[in-house]
């Protein structure tokens, strides 16, 4: 039953991946779609895309070390 909910805790803990592959995919899509309306400012763009996918990621990474932390601390 313990390892059950460790297992279960983890899970839900790396399910944030799922929301930063969302909106890293849709970020760029978007940017995609501003480059080829205005291309002059496609350096601008490229670098605002760049943060937004950097803090979409940090999110996936805080989840899986947190999904680590409730195995290795819990598990043990």
């Amino acid at each position: 039953m313990n390892t059950t909910m460790i297992a279960i805790g983890a899970a839900v803990a790396v399910l944030s991946a799922i929301g930063a592959g969302i909106s890293i995919g849709l970020a760029t899509g978007k940017a995609s779609e501003a480059v080829a309306r205005q291309p002059e400012a496609s350096g601008k763009i490229t670098s605002i895309l760049v943060l937004g996918c950097a803090l979409a990621e940090a999110t996936a990474i805080y989840g899986f070390v947190i999904a680590l932390l409730i195995i290795m601390i819990l598990g043990s």
